[in-house]
């Protein structure tokens, strides 16, 4: 890989850390809202909707640090 292309990879790598540390605070945010819900409210369809947002916060993330690992490969020499 020429270096012109790694420049943009490896900023492009920055952006995207970036943007999967935000995602991970907002799904620590959810799930202490969610862990500081009464127990009543975590039964019922508020509580199952934070649960399944901080599910699918977890998958984003770790898709997000997938992609990291693919870049990051690429990348190497």
């Amino acid at each position: 890989m020429n270096a012109e292309r790694r420049k943009a990879l490896t900023k492009l790598y920055s952006q995207l850390d970036d943007i999967k540390n935000e995602v991970e605070s907002l799904k620590d945010q959810e799930q202490e809202a969610f862990d500081n819900m009464p127990e009543g409210l975590q039964q019922g369809e508020r509580g199952q909707k934070s649960e399944q947002a901080v599910g699918e916060l977890e998958n984003a993330v770790s898709s997000l640090e997938d992609a990291l690992t693919s870049i990051d490969n690429s990348t190497s020499e």
